[in-house]
């Protein structure tokens, strides 16, 4: 077992049998075997997002960035845009993605911790004349919020607009149903909110979308759509050699998850943990950085004071727990960021406010 409680958004402490899996005796990806296994896993990544057979599930080998990516760099021929909406670290992380690749873009940028409008949002919808889909992050891990999916999902709907999500910190951890949501197509990685490991991606999408995709229009070579889904479909595989390692442990973890936990269960153990950080941070007199539309798993909170956050995170490292840093000018004000994901109890949660209480005394007297 880990000496560390990681008490950080990703990556995330995770069951032994997770952890063992990593040892799985050596296979080729070109094996029944393995496809076998690959094919088991798409089942449940599906389960996950409580999507229907309309929806075909792919796996990427990389981060979570690597399947927005993947996404971002494939959905589009010449002419065709994307509305984006953003209001912290991980929407920008889009939008350099997007960039990158200078794709036609409606920008609609709110501040960072502010709930986007949905009015702003639908008028803006209504008026781009090139907009194919519309693309938002269902968690924004900076700030711990969660945005207004189903609305939006509601509106790509009424305008025709595909909608791309990134489900990176929010699968496993929020109540996900790509369909009650309209959601066209979502990504995620496993060593967030699942309790695998990072390097595990993966991509949920309307099987009409990915049939709908051809070659050419793919822009990068390893992070092609259409070469996953190809692969996927014809041969059980992925378009190049995968980090097998990983997808063992990402098997297990989504097994665990509906064999044991299941995902209401996970979600709700979540959702108390989060209940009991957030009490005995106030009670500490810290400041949360939101009082609505907070993520099961992510809680952001400004230290009293006086107290100098890097320091304080060091004193807790020191003590068993780590912590982030909060994003960008945040971090100036003071603020931590306080997850629970992953393989973090009750207990666990106690214990650590326990010690957070002793490193404030000390940092305050």
């Amino acid at each position: 077992m880990s000496m560390t409680k990681l008490f950080s958004p990703g990556p995330v402490l995770v069951k032994d049998n997770v952890r063992h899996a990593l040892l799985h005796y050596d296979i080729c990806h070109r094996s029944v075997e393995f496809e076998e296994m690959f094919v088991d896993t798409q089942k449940k990544i599906n389960m996950l997002f409580n999507a229907d057979d309309s929806y075909e599930s792919l796996i990427i080998s990389g981060s979570g960035t690597s399947s927005n990516e993947t996404v971002l760099s494939s959905l589009f021929t010449e002419g065709e845009g994307v509305l984006l909406i953003r209001n912290g670290m991980f929407g920008e992380r889009l939008l350099e993605i997007i960039t990158k690749y200078k794709t036609p873009l409606t920008d609609i940028a709110f501040p960072w911790g502010a709930y986007p409008d949905v009015a702003v949002i639908e008028n803006a919808i209504a008026q781009s004349s090139n907009v194919k889909v519309v693309a938002m992050v269902f968690h924004e891990t900076c700030t711990g919020m969660i945005n207004p999916v189903k609305a939006v999902g509601e509106l790509c709907k009424k305008y025709n607009k595909i909608f791309f999500v990134d489900c990176v910190s929010a699968a496993g951890g929020e109540n996900i149903d790509v369909v009650e949501n309209n959601i066209s197509i979502c990504t995620s990685v496993g060593g967030k909110c699942v309790g695998a490991f990072p390097g595990s991606a993966y991509v949920c999408a309307k099987r009409e979308i990915l049939e709908a995709l051809t070659a050419d229009q793919c822009k990068n070579v390893y992070l092609s759509l259409f070469k996953h889904y190809q692969s996927a479909v014809t041969a059980h595989q992925t378009p190049n050699t995968p980090n097998v390692t990983l997808f063992w442990p990402l098997n297990v973890a989504l097994t665990n998850i509906f064999e044991d936990e299941t995902l209401a269960g996970r979600i709700a153990r979540y959702q108390k943990c989060a209940e009991i950080i957030r009490e005995g941070l106030v009670a500490l007199d810290c400041r949360l950085l939101l009082d609505e539309h907070m993520a099961n798993t992510v809680t952001s909170v400004f230290l009293p004071a006086g107290v100098d956050n890097t320091a304080f995170l060091i004193e807790m490292e020191k003590r068993g727990y780590t912590f982030y840093a909060g994003k960008g000018d945040y971090a100036k004000q003071g603020m931590i960021q306080v997850a629970n994901m992953g393989e973090i109890y009750e207990e666990d949660c106690y214990n650590m406010l326990e010690v957070f209480a002793v490193v404030l005394i000390k940092m305050q007297s």
